[in-house]
């Protein structure tokens, strides 16, 4: 049996269309070359538009189907019309727990979730999954915790998807001018940058197939798509990370993206 040349990713995200924008060019990579990658979404709820959006996404990316934790948008009550709690006011246990579950079934090597800052914008639900990722990616490799989640798995490696002050030249006015903040991190804070460009085509798609949030001008989809294409491209075809801990041993081969001429460390890890 052939063995992947990648190790396998789970990516851990806020809302539909956060894994196509943050990671969908790392995903996309990943799955070309054989490696297991799948997806946790932390809010919208099976029965809302968006998940069929997601879907269509995923299957871009080569991500599998959904997996959903099942709660509302902080900022959205449509997102969960069966009226479930919101991922911002979730008991941190029954969330953690969740997420666990979905860590031992798929045995990812690395985790990509959000960074500290909840991304430019600083959504409270993007700094909440940061949260419970952190705690979940600890807590799925131990076996007194969370027994009923399933056989323990302990990732190999923990990556923050982040936007540095350098990285957002172009896209940071962008979302200025619609009235949202940006939060850039620190160059130092970003380990690992990766040369996503051969797969900006592939991302692009994934992120268009967020149909809702693309026809509409103040999504970051919707900001994408009336740049001008060479611009967008750009901006796109490169993905930024900070590697967390738990983090393997020297010499081990989980790491972000091992592929060929694809990754190239902004500072040492």
């Amino acid at each position: 049996m052939t063995q992947p040349s990648a190790p396998s990713v789970l990516g851990v995200f806020a809302h539909p269309d956060d894994e196509s924008l943050l990671a969908g060019g790392v995903l996309a990579q990943h799955a070309a070359a054989g490696a297991r990658t799948a997806v946790v979404t932390a809010t919208w709820t099976a029965d809302t538009h968006r998940i069929p959006e997601l879907t269509d996404a995923l299957a871009v990316l080569g991500a599998g189907a959904p997996r959903l934790l099942g709660y509302a948008d902080a900022r959205n009550p449509a997102s969960a019309p069966d009226s479930s709690a919101r991922l911002v006011d979730a008991p941190l246990d029954e969330a953690v727990g969740r997420l666990v579950a979905h860590i031992r079934q798929v045995q990812p090597d690395i985790v990509i979730g959000h960074d500290v800052f909840g991304q430019l914008t600083g959504h409270p639900d993007h700094r909440r999954a940061h949260q419970i990722t952190l705690l979940a990616v600890e807590a799925a490799g131990l076996p007194h915790l969370y027994p009923d989640a399933g056989e323990p798995w302990q990732p190999a490696a923990l990556y923050a998807a982040t936007h540095p002050e350098s990285g957002v030249r172009l896209l940071g006015p962008r979302l200025q001018s619609v009235g949202k903040t940006v939060h850039a991190a620190p160059e130092a804070y970003v380990t690992t940058t990766v040369d996503v460009s051969p797969w900006a085509a592939v991302k692009w798609e994934a992120i268009l197939a967020h149909r809702s949030e693309a026809a509409r001008p103040r999504p970051l989809p919707g900001l994408l798509a009336r740049l001008p294409e060479a611009e967008r491209t750009e901006i796109i075809g490169t993905e930024f990370f900070t590697r967390l801990s738990p983090g393997p041993a020297p010499g081990d081969p989980h790491q972000l993206c091992a592929l060929p001429a694809a990754v190239s460390s902004a500072l040492p890890a």
